[in-house]
């Protein structure tokens, strides 16, 4: 099955509402300079700028997604986002279970669960993150982490619903550290993955589940990752800033 490649750029805490526009204008213009692409593109700013990245991404390829979610859909929870606020703003990805928001925030792979369970009750595309720690590669735990995240995430989820997510496979020893995966370490984890659901979804969900790599992707190291098998994209930090860079890596998918 032919999977449509994602390139996604994840701002974190980087951009207000001004440089969110300016940015994604640029992307843009680079972009079709370049001749278009067959990738999805998606740019996921803070909360405050999404609103101005929605309007700056109309009529063009791009598509926004938000950094996080709530599992909740309404009521006394300060400072959560539903997924329904979200999609009220022209928002179409959202990502779940990053790295920071398990180690910095201390998201369980519960929460992670309940939050993909609501988001999955709407339109919005989650991209579910896992990943090992740096003792955990070197401890030889790699398998065991990361086949332990996907199983939590997907818990309870249909098989016609399991297609729609996309899982994002981020080693946080490689994020914003300079360091990353070789390619073949990469395909390896993505193939894991792809076994995981394919013995708990069957062949035609693992076949069209999109795994895309992160973890310090830059323009120089794209084109090789983008090459494995496996691999269905990339979902990029520090170099999604920049719109040359950005649109350098999109131009590799």
């Amino acid at each position: 099955m032919s999977r449509r490649p994602i390139v996604a750029g994840n701002w974190k805490l980087h951009k207000n509402a001004g440089e969110t526009r300016e940015t994604i204008r640029e992307l843009a213009s680079n972009v079709d300079a370049a001749g278009g692409t067959s990738a999805e593109i998606v740019v996921c700013p803070p909360f405050t700028s999404l609103s101005a990245a929605v309007e700056a991404a109309r009529g063009s390829d791009i598509l926004i997604g938000a950094q996080n979610v709530s599992s909740e859909s309404s009521g006394a929870f300060t400072g959560e986002v539903a997924s329904e606020m979200l999609e009220d703003l022209g928002v179409s990805y959202v990502i779940i279970g990053h790295s920071e928001r398990r180690w910095v925030f201390g998201e369980t792979d519960d929460m992670v669960n309940a939050k993909l369970r609501k988001v999955l009750d709407g339109d919005l595309v989650p991209i579910v993150c896992v990943g090992e720690r740096l003792e955990d590669r070197e401890g030889g735990r790699t398998e065991e982490v990361v086949r332990t995240q996907v199983t939590s995430a997907l818990k309870g989820i249909s098989e016609d619903a399991a297609v729609r997510v996309v899982i994002a496979y981020e080693p946080v020893w490689a994020i914003g550290t300079g360091r990353t995966a070789t390619p073949e370490q990469a395909d390896e984890v993505h193939r894991l993955i792809r076994d995981l659901i394919r013995a708990n979804f069957g062949g035609c969900v693992a076949d069209g589940v999109r795994i895309l790599y992160g973890g310090s992707v830059k323009p120089g190291n794209a084109g090789e990752i983008l090459s494995q098998n496996d691999v269905d994209g990339v979902l990029v930090g520090g170099a999604s800033l920049e719109a040359v860079s950005f649109a350098r890596i999109i131009e590799k998918a």
